[in-house]
């Protein structure tokens, strides 16, 4: 089924409060979240039948809703149990899962004070963004002509549709030009992210990483800090010039799909996938399975 289009999958999907069968989880053409990218989503991963930091992922998608200046209609318990529901319904374990939030099609026009505020929430089996083989020797990602543009121009602190209309321009021209993935510099021209993950660079024990100030500050981002201060490095959260990379002896990706996935090349700069990419590639697997309750 994983080759299978999207909308001609089997499944169950949590649509407003119902789980419907999965090709009737539809919307209309002149919907507004489509014309006017008022829409907003998360992504999560299930381990072991349970989705990881999934109040955190769900906080999110309700500050993003927010700030795109629409509630949605339902509480932060509603949407933890919807998702679980989705999982069961499925008979899904281990899973991704994507909860999306949209303005419907009662207007269609700029404004959009009367349109009703929809969630649908869907699960499926999706591998690790990267494959198994170009994890173990690094990606490849070449620079983007596209550039994250500055806070004041944009609302960067939600993930919202319409932020990765250029993610997607900047991974296809990668992707024609033999890359897995491209990094995105800032307005101002320093390091961003890559199109769907945040970036780190180590040297030895120190790992720095680019100043979330214009991009999202990733949840995996953020696990990943604490997991490698846990395991003895130091982190260092700063702007970064490109030419600095030459400096770094290591690079690695992290997202929710993407987990942490080693980089080998950043357009003319190679690093080598080590000691800090394969501790904490293990960190993070160890991190994400559900704790088993101690015995009593």
């Amino acid at each position: 089924m994983a080759g299978l289009p999207m909308d001609q999958r089997e499944g169950w999907i949590w649509y407003d409060g119902a789980m419907v069968p999965w090709g009737d989880a539809t919307v209309h053409v002149l919907t507004h979240g489509l014309h006017y990218a008022s829409s907003v989503f998360e992504g999560e991963r299930a381990y072991g039948g349970e989705i990881f930091k999934l109040r955190e992922h769900t906080d999110r998608l309700i500050f993003s809703a927010d700030t795109l200046d629409f509630n949605i209609p339902y509480s932060a318990d509603e949407i933890d149990e919807a998702c679980r529901q989705v999982l069961a319904k499925n008979n899904l374990v281990d899973a991704y899962v994507r909860p999306v939030a949209w303005r419907g099609s009662e207007e269609l026009s700029v404004p959009a004070r009367n349109n009703k505020v929809h969630l649908a929430i869907a699960a499926w089996v999706w591998p690790s963004y990267f494959s198994p083989e170009e994890k173990l020797k690094g990606i490849r990602l070449e620079w983007s002509k596209w550039r994250r543009p500055a806070p004041d121009t944009i609302p960067c602190s939600a993930k919202a549709a319409g932020l990765y209309m250029i993610c997607t321009l900047s991974k296809h021209a990668a992707m024609d030009n033999g890359f897995s993935d491209a990094l995105m510099l800032d307005y101002r021209g320093y390091v961003a992210e890559a199109t769907g993950a945040n970036v780190f660079f180590v040297k030895g024990k120190d790992i720095t990483t680019p100043k979330p100030d214009c991009f999202l500050n990733g949840i995996t981002r953020r696990t990943l800090i604490d997991l490698a201060k846990r395991n003895g490095y130091t982190i260092t959260e700063r702007h970064m010039k490109p030419e600095e990379l030459k400096q770094f002896d290591e690079c690695f990706l992290t997202g929710t799909a993407a987990e942490v996935t080693p980089v080998s090349l950043v357009g003319d700069v190679a690093f080598t996938p080590g000691d800090a990419c394969r501790t904490l590639m293990a960190a993070y697997s160890a991190e994400v399975q559900p704790k088993k309750a101690a015995a009593e």
